[in-house]
């Protein structure tokens, strides 16, 4: 089924989960569902997104933000009846920007952890990634397990914010940690050999060897963790969560979540639509 087809066939199913959407509680006069309300009256879903993380989500040559995420947050828009609007930013802005309000929710490969969850709601996972290595280096793209690089002598970046740092300074807490602000700038530390390794989710590993072919890089693509990828809510609206949940279940049973996954990582045509990579020495 091509992308056309699984936009007729959400329609449908938007048009009634919208039906679902629009029916929000009151008690005693106050809103028992103030993130959904809001939405709704608004007109506007506000969905927060590094728009660097491919195929996730990742920024074209000409601004449009493109990715498995994007698709997925213009049907859940379409299922409300309502406008999407993407905010872009550093993915360690995310959570805050959600538990300020500044956007009603979060799609950008973004891990369910028991700390997250402790101040936000999840709903998912809608795909399972895990923890993988982007080098130059052959014994560590071979190693069998952590231990063979958890030195000081070794340099590793991560994205700022991420599991992947937590990973990094619980697991090879005696490497060196580097954090960069987006997976542009760290993989570029790599590719200019500043660090000896990028941690992240396998899927940035892998796109990464297929966008640069010729830069000599390897990873360690068996996950080394387990990474269930869920959708940030704030916590104050259960209704909200409940309307998701159920919107994303919907998702899977249809099957068009699994054709928007093989969209996007078994199609790998949207390369061509990325800009060059941006090459300068980072502030270590």
């Amino acid at each position: 089924m091509r992308k056309t087809g699984i936009v007729a066939v959400f329609l449908l199913l938007c048009a009634i989960l919208s039906a679902c959407a629009h029916s929000t509680g009151q008690v005693s006069g106050e809103s028992i569902s103030p993130v959904l309300d809001h939405i709704l009256e608004s007109g506007e879903l506000v969905v927060g997104t590094a728009g660097s993380m491919p195929p996730l989500n990742m920024t074209t040559k000409d601004g449009e933000i493109i990715g498995l995420e994007p698709d997925m947050a213009q049907l859940i828009a379409a299922g409300m009846g309502v406008k999407l609007r993407l905010e872009t930013m550093p993915f360690s802005e995310l959570l805050p920007s959600l538990e300020e309000g500044k956007i009603d929710m979060i799609l950008s490969g973004m891990t369910i952890s028991s700390k997250r969850n402790l101040n936000v709601a999840f709903v998912g996972p809608y795909f399972k990634s895990g923890k993988a290595f982007l080098t130059k280096k052959k014994t560590i793209a071979a190693a069998d397990d952590t231990t063979e690089i958890n030195s000081p002598d070794v340099k590793l970046v991560a994205l700022k914010g991420s599991t992947s740092q937590l990973f990094v300074q619980t697991v090879l807490f005696n490497a060196t940690l580097v954090t960069a602000k987006d997976y542009d700038e760290a993989v570029d530390m790599v590719i200019r050999d500043e660090v000896h390794a990028l941690v992240a989710d396998y899927p940035i590993c892998v796109v990464s060897l297929i966008r640069y072919p010729d830069e000599g890089l390897m990873s360690l693509i068996t996950p080394l963790t387990y990474e269930p990828l869920g959708i940030a809510i704030p916590a104050n609206d259960p209704h909200l969560v409940n309307w998701t949940g159920n919107f994303l279940k919907t998702l899977e049973g249809s099957g068009a979540l699994k054709k928007l996954k093989e969209r996007w990582f078994e199609n790998t045509s949207w390369l061509k639509k990325l800009p060059e990579r941006k090459t300068g020495k980072h502030n270590l």
